[in-house]
């Protein structure tokens, strides 16, 4: 057993790439800092290596890290989300005592984080489900994070939490207590979805450009990187344009011309699209996105269809220049979209779980660090600043008079690849949210109709109070 004279601020379970990153990122802040790995010879490698002389403490029990750490204890998991956590919360537990402090900082779902809470609070352990973005650089460089838990919790880990976080604005750290429960990991998922929908819109961007206007990977690059310049500044454009100007050193082609268009995931996308189906919250651009990397996996079945399926030509011979324009906006308003919807969805699961979500505050946090950070999260927390109960971010006047301004544009992007056979369900999903949220009146009358006449489920009427049935039939 290691002997350990001068103790620990914090210890820290796992070492993947971003639990070193995260150990070496306390470190240069000046925080010390005991590791544990299951694997010792990760430990070895990592102590010897990266953390070598960073004072970072090498441990090789539960105990031995434990016993490294100044009380109170508080011990950061960076362990893959589900089973595992609460297998090292379990085999920690003996060594903990009251006043002692847990951090998940994996992809958790928040209601297994509810569960963890609920569960330590009954043997005194606080406990924080901490969402972290920004990969393998954001954890060394500085993530945004998103605490949710105990908020005693909270006030002990603030300090080093707060010195690693990424910094926006006036210095300002890209961190904030959330709410309690399971409110951290839970913006970490809405912040993933909209994430998901970000990229798909994006890449339809990309395939208009390549498919109608016989751009190279290079000149949409380019694109791209004009584009950065702007209203859609933003981390997931910059790095499209890196991506679109890399050359493959094996066939000399654009790299992004010889990767399989087979789109992954690990689920947090489809988690935004559940809650929002169990919240009643309308979220379509995300749920198009997470669908839309479903159908990428069709590949042999999409290969097999190309021969028997047909559509329009794509030969386009409209004005380049001017496609070009109203790409831009439509992607900036579907982003718009794509964003209302997520915070729409965040606004209602704080009123369900009573977490008191502060959504400017979201919105700061978000602005460096992660993987969406964008310019224009400054005008949505502006926005949620003006008006903190505000029902939608389209209602705001800054974003209502933008779409205003650009719809047409982004009716035309939706008719074109409409027109010509290349899938936008981004743009178009988008637009629809749009085009329904604007609207007084929509066709669900029919549908309660039809729902009464055959499962006498009763609706109501626009000129009498009260609850009805028809006899629809004889």
């Amino acid at each position: 057993m290691v002997q350990v004279t001068d103790k620990a601020d914090l210890g820290l379970v796992g070492l993947g790439v971003m639990g070193q990153n995260l150990a070496l990122n306390f470190a240069s802040r000046g925080y010390k800092v005991a590791v544990y790995n299951r694997d010792r010879k990760k430990i070895d490698e990592f102590i010897q290596g990266p953390a070598g002389d960073k004072g970072i403490i090498g441990t090789y029990s539960y105990q031995e890290l434990v016993g490294a750490l100044r009380s109170p204890r508080k011990v950061f998991l960076m362990v893959k989300a589900g089973a595992p956590v609460d297998s090292v919360i379990a085999d920690l537990l003996p060594f903990l005592s009251c006043g002692d402090v847990i951090m998940d900082g994996g992809n958790s779902h928040f209601q297994d984080t509810i569960r963890r809470h609920s569960m330590l609070k009954e043997k005194g352990i606080l406990f924080l489900g901490i969402g972290i973005s920004g990969g393998e650089e954001g954890a060394l460089k500085g993530p945004s994070i998103m605490p949710g838990g105990d908020k005693e919790a909270w006030e002990l880990v603030r300090e080093p939490l707060l010195a690693i976080a990424a910094k926006a604005g006036d210095n300002e750290p890209c961190c904030a207590y959330l709410g309690p429960g399971g409110a951290g990991h839970f913006v970490k998922t809405v912040h993933n979805g909209i994430e998901y929908g970000d990229m798909q819109l994006i890449s339809e961007a990309y395939f208009l450009m390549r498919e109608l206007l016989d751009m190279s990977a290079p000149e949409i690059g380019e694109v791209f990187r004009e584009w950065n310049q702007g209203e859609l500044e933003s981390y997931l454009i910059e790095i499209t344009a890196e991506i679109l100007s890399r050359v493959d050193e094996h066939t000399g082609r654009p790299l992004v011309d010889v990767i399989l268009d087979e789109a992954e995931q690990k689920g947090t996308g489809k988690w935004t699209s559940q809650e929002a189906m169990e919240l009643g919250v309308p979220a379509p651009t995300i749920a198009e996105a997470v669908f839309s990397r479903f159908l990428s996996a069709l590949k042999e079945e999409r290969t097999k269809a190309v021969q028997l399926l047909t559509g329009p030509e794509r030969k386009y011979d409209g004005d380049k220049s001017q496609l070009l324009r109203d790409l831009r906006q439509a992607l900036y308003l579907s982003k718009v979209c794509s964003y209302a919807q997520g915070f729409a969805l965040l606004r209602e699961a704080s009123r369900q779980y009573g977490w008191d979500l502060d959504l400017a505050q979201v919105a700061l946090i978000w602005r460096g660090g992660c993987i969406i950070r964008a310019r224009f999260l400054e005008e949505i927390a502006a926005a949620f600043s003006r008006q903190p109960d505000l029902p939608n971010l389209l209602l705001d006047p800054y974003f209502r008079e933008a779409v205003h301004n650009g719809q047409q544009a982004w009716r035309r992007v939706v008719a074109t690849g409409a027109a010509f056979g290349v899938p936008v369900p981004g743009f178009g999903s988008a637009l629809f949210y749009y085009d329904g949220y604007r609207r007084d009146r929509l066709p669900a009358n029919l549908i309660q109709a039809q729902r009464d006449y055959f499962g006498a489920h009763t609706y109501r009427r626009i000129d009498l109070p009260g609850v009805f049935h028809t006899r629809w039939q004889g």
